[in-house]
């Protein structure tokens, strides 16, 4: 555990160790919950499909493209929990491969309208 007071800055870092220096890591999904076992039911979403979810969420730079840096501000949920847990989906893609899922950023899919 990592202890931390609410709106306190939370910094990560996720690396990525291979023996192929052409891979890069991108942070697509980052889900908080009061429950490690269940990031369905009482979630608070940071970013979702490279979209930033909470305004305090922010991406690092790092001098190493296997290495992906972010932070954001701590908080609890509703202070009846006394944990929150962090779970990270991160993409691992070819270096310069622009059409990879790490060189789209933010992937919202659109909706179409259902009107006349």
């Amino acid at each position: 555990p990592y202890y931390v007071h609410p709106n306190q800055n939370l910094f990560l870092q996720a690396s990525l160790h291979s023996s192929d220096p052409n891979l890069v890591v991108f942070v697509d999904t980052c889900v908080a919950s009061p429950d490690p076992s269940d990031f369905q039911t009482l979630t608070y979403e940071l970013i979702r499909s490279g979209c930033v979810k909470d305004f305090t969420y922010f991406s690092y730079y790092s001098p190493c493209r296997e290495v992906a840096r972010f932070g954001f501000n701590a908080f609890s949920f509703v202070n009846r929990y006394p944990s929150v847990y962090l779970r990270c989906e991160l993409v691992v893609c070819r270096y310069n491969d622009y059409s990879s899922r790490c060189y789209q950023g933010c992937f919202s899919r659109f909706k179409r309208n259902t009107g006349s």
